[in-house]
Parts: C-alpha cells; structure tokens; sequence
C-alpha cells in the first residue's frame, strides 16, 4: 500500500511541478523591450504609421502613459485605434508585448518598468475586460445584421 502512496504523491507532484511550469513560463519574457521594438513594433512606431505614437516622442506618448501602464498596454494587446492587436505578431506572448510597450514608454519619459507577475495579471485582467465588452459588442452587430437579412428575405 505505502509503494501506491509513494508512486501517488510522486505523480501528484509532476502534476503540480508541470503546472507551475507552465504557468512561470507563461509569465517570463522571451524577447527585451528593445529586441521587441525592433523587431515588432518599429514598423509603425518609427514613422508614425497610422498616427501610432513615434518612438520617443514625448507629446505623442504623453496622454498614452497617463492611462497607466496595464491599461495601456492591455488595450494595445488587445487592438487600439488603429493598431492591431499584438502589434500585428499573432506570435507575440503578453509578457513580450509588455515589455515592447514598457520600452517605447520609458523613451517618451515614462517611469514604466518591464512588468512582474503581479502587473501583467493586471494587464490581463484588464485586456480580459476589454475583450469581453468587445465580444458583446459584436455579437450585438451580428443580431442586428442577422435581422436585415431576414427582414430582406
């Protein structure tokens, strides 16, 4: 019976150690700031495609890192204006992404750090609650466009 309970904790233990795995390395970077501008978000950012906010300009990002930096980033994640969601990298992890964002921000004078496990649960909970109202929107819409087809029918 002991050799059950041994082999029992044992697997309960792969099962917690996996977990906590994956969870840490949902929550690590894999890319800097800076490696992330350059590679992601410096096709719009550097000349200011799309009025996107260019890289260190102080007055542009401004209001921006006034919202705080898991709004802003949430939203940015998310898609914003005229930014697509993951700055365009469907690849791009939230903990990388934040980084990006956290980068651009200190350029422009923001006092933003790159995010620890506590911010970017803010950060998700944040973009969790833009995406949420977002869905109700569009499933809002369909209704309304499944009615005129019906109507026109």
């Amino acid at each position: 019976m002991s050799t059950f309970r041994s082999l029992g904790f044992f697997t309960l233990s792969l099962v917690f150690a996996q977990s906590a795995y994956a969870q840490s390395s949902l929550l690590q970077a894999r890319s800097s700031g800076e490696q992330v501008y350059k590679t992601v978000c410096i096709a719009c950012h550097e000349t200011g495609v799309a009025n996107a906010p260019k890289y260190g300009d102080r007055a542009a990002w401004a209001p921006l890192i006034a919202e705080g930096q898991n709004v802003l980033t949430a939203h940015a994640w998310v898609g914003v204006r005229g930014m697509p969601a993951r700055g365009g990298n469907a690849e791009l992890s939230l903990a990388d992404f934040s980084r990006g964002v956290a980068y651009m921000a200190q350029a422009a004078g923001g006092n933003w750090k790159d995010p620890d496990a506590k911010l970017l649960r803010d950060i998700a909970n944040e973009a969790d609650k833009r995406l949420t109202g977002s869905i109700k929107e569009q499933q809002s819409m369909q209704r309304e466009l499944r009615k005129i087809v019906k109507a026109a029918k």
